[in-house]
């Protein structure tokens, strides 16, 4: 097999600029290309090797109905097999990410601590303007005692 390298991921958006604005304000992300395909556009987000392509929903809703914020299972994105669980993504503070969010902050699980597992890990999932949930997460590692997956 020949080289492979991450490429992105497709979201269906029920407002393309809205959720453009979400993912340049709070991650970072930079437009890079609009494809025009006439009548709908595709828009392409990156930010380093990461991209995010966004695609016009059709006109019914895909926002999922909120879920109990408290509960685990859910509150990190679906569980249903073919289907993407969630984003995420990495900062140097939770906390910070959050009182930058502020108001748009629409937090379904968490934050919650690792420190069992990894020493300063910590995680706070978020709903993007379309229902997608995105996970943040400060000081996770990898375990350096398990053998290399082969790069």
């Amino acid at each position: 097999m020949g080289r492979m390298v991450w490429s992105h991921v497709g979201l269906n958006c029920t407002d393309q600029k809205t959720t453009e604005e979400f993912y340049t304000r709070y991650f970072g992300f930079a437009r890079a290309r609009v494809v025009d395909l006439g009548e709908a556009q595709i828009v392409f987000l990156r930010k380093g090797d990461a991209y995010l392509e966004l695609f016009a929903a059709g006109t019914e809703p895909t926002r999922q109905a909120p879920e109990d914020p408290t509960a685990v299972a859910g509150g990190d994105g679906p569980q249903t097999p073919g289907r993407m669980r969630h984003l995420a993504f990495q900062t140097d503070s939770v906390d910070a990410f959050l009182a930058e969010l502020g108001d748009a902050a629409d937090v379904t699980l968490g934050p919650l601590d690792f420190d069992d597992f990894i020493c300063g890990w910590r995680t706070v999932w978020v709903r993007d303007p379309d229902g997608v949930i995105v996970e943040v997460s400060q000081g996770f590692e990898d375990d350096r005692t398990h053998p290399s997956s082969g790069e």
